[in-house]
């Protein structure tokens, strides 16, 4: 009978960890398309523009992941489909950094833009962090790429017309707080995997 309990417990361990670590694998995502942006932007391959663009694809593939995830679990259909939706984003990042299109990386506008896709990524490599290590749930998880989603439309919007004012920046910087709050009190509340 022990045995049985065991075997149990140890087939629900790796089904749950799998699933833990399909999540993480999107989220992971996430993170190295970020930095991709931002790398583009550093080195002058992408304007502001095309990073907006960018940003507004990425909101789109984060509000996915969020609707996915809030019933606490990702199907195969739903893996599959959100892989189809960074497979996009990914193709077109490629695109827009090997375009004629350059921008200038020591402008203050995508100065500002490369702070803020910066601060993305590090908010999702938070988020990732705590599924992997179990301090966020699924659900938790879900709620907190709902509000980097918000982020990314935010940024996305500000750069939308070329270029990202400090006021812009201000009203991103003060959202992107908010999110690393949350993000730091859902880690560090009681609830676990």
């Amino acid at each position: 009978m022990k045995f049985a309990h065991t075997a149990i417990a140890a087939a629900l361990g790796l089904a749950f960890s799998g699933a833990v670590l399909a999540q993480a694998g999107t989220i992971q995502r996430d993170v190295n398309q970020q930095n991709r942006i931002e790398q583009g932007l550093k080195s002058g391959e992408l304007n502001t523009r095309e990073a907006a663009r960018l940003e507004r694809e990425e909101s789109r593939v984060e509000r996915d992941q969020a609707r996915a995830m809030q019933d606490g679990k990702l199907s195969p259909a739903e893996k599959a489909r959100l892989a189809r939706e960074q497979n996009k984003v990914s193709r077109d990042i490629y695109r827009e950094k090997h375009d004629a299109q350059k921008g200038d990386p020591n402008s203050a506008s995508s100065q500002r833009m490369q702070a803020d896709v910066q601060r993305n990524a590090n908010q999702q490599s938070r988020i990732e962090q705590g599924v992997q290590s179990g301090s966020l749930t699924t659900r938790e998880a879900a709620r907190l790429e709902r509000g980097q989603a918000r982020d990314s439309r935010l940024e996305a919007r500000a750069g939308a017309d070329g270029k990202v004012d400090a006021r812009e920046q201000r009203r991103i910087q003060r959202n992107e707080n908010r999110e690393s709050r949350k993000i730091r009190r859902e880690k560090h509340d009681a609830q676990t995997k």
